[in-house]
């Protein structure tokens, strides 16, 4: 198979390189991002590997089916940039990696939250100036605090063990509660509430769009932490600025941001960042953006490697993939 793989990065070549070797797979990498105008990249291509900013709306899908390209292949476990309905009509089969290391991103989640209440960025810049002052370092203990966590899936579920290993109380919403869950679930509004930190692991969908928005924050505790690693549409980044502004939000960690697709995964140092809710949010000092880099560790690298190129052999060779994504009568279920 032939396969041209967007919005490549140094980092993701060599375990790509070296499963598709093994399976017969050539990919073709290109740096730009998969869009209407870029689509002809995969002239000659059995397929396309794409990534969370890639464009695979309707006019996409039907240009890479006008090119005979019958997979497409998601380097990632969301799919809410793709539009189902018409990958189906096109006849493109989609497969996405549901689960690549839950660990990478929970642990990047708590990572954001210790760097926020300790001062560890802050630390680390005075520091770096030879200046060993302690005024205005003073941070919060996460013993005995309150994490909300939404969306109990296998990232939520590995973040819930790491706040209990640090004697944090768990209170969790999910549209799905697990039915082996050894903690509780209350109502979002409850959870709002209640917690003293919110961290969302939740899918994108047209249900969760803006999950956060200016009715919900008034609904938390004054000075409460926001942790989001997740997808940043989950967020009104307009009204998130605004909790922030008014102390009802203690301070926001953001692995990722509701229009990042411009910006995330590039380098714009000596640029003028023309989105100036992003800008203002990271010129705040209680405010930590990291560029969508939780998923980025060797162990999950290979995991998405491995498993996109499975997940390519079963669709070619089998005709059948466990990681298969069907719309069907109106809904996406899950291949055999």
């Amino acid at each position: 198979m032939r396969i041209a793989f967007f919005d490549a990065k140094a980092y993701d070549k060599p375990s790509f390189e070296r499963y598709g070797a093994e399976h017969g797979i050539k990919f073709k990498f290109y740096e730009t991002k998969l869009t209407e105008d870029t689509a002809e990249l995969a002239r000659n291509c059995d397929g396309v590997c794409t990534f969370v900013n890639d464009t695979l709306d309707a006019n996409v899908l039907e240009k890479l089916a006008d090119l005979d390209c019958r997979y497409l292949a998601l380097r990632c476990a969301g799919y809410n940039n793709v539009d189902m309905k018409a990958a189906g009509n096109c006849g493109l089969r989609v497969c996405h990696v549901p689960a690549y290391s839950p660990h990478a991103v929970a642990e990047h989640a708590m990572a954001l939250l210790l760097t926020s209440v300790r001062r560890i960025h802050k630390a680390y810049i005075r520091t770096r100036d030879f200046n060993f002052s302690l005024n205005g370092m003073t941070g919060i203990d996460l013993y005995g605090k309150t994490v909300g966590v939404v969306g109990t899936g296998r990232i939520g579920r590995v973040f819930i063990n790491i706040c209990k290993g640090f004697g944090m109380n768990v209170i969790a919403y999910d549209k799905f509660p697990a039915k082996d869950a050894d903690f509780p679930y209350v109502s979002m509004e409850e959870l709002l509430a209640q917690s003293d930190i919110i961290s969302l692991h939740c899918p994108l969908t047209d249900e969760t769009r803006h999950l956060i928005n200016c009715e919900t924050i008034k609904l938390m505790k004054k000075g409460v932490i926001v942790i989001n690693t997740s997808r940043g549409a989950l967020i009104d980044a307009e009204c998130l600025l605004d909790g922030i502004k008014s102390r009802q939000i203690g301070a926001a960690c953001l692995d990722v941001y509701e229009e990042e697709t411009d910006y995330f995964f590039e380098d714009l140092s000596g640029h003028i960042l023309n989105d100036d809710i992003l800008a203002r949010l990271i010129s705040m000092p209680n405010v930590i953006v990291t560029s969508h880099q939780a998923f980025l560790t060797e162990e999950a690298l290979s995991n998405i490697a491995e498993t996109t190129v499975l997940n390519l052999v079963q669709l070619h060779d089998e005709n059948a993939c466990p990681n298969e994504l069907i719309w069907k009568d109106g809904e996406i279920v899950h291949g055999k």
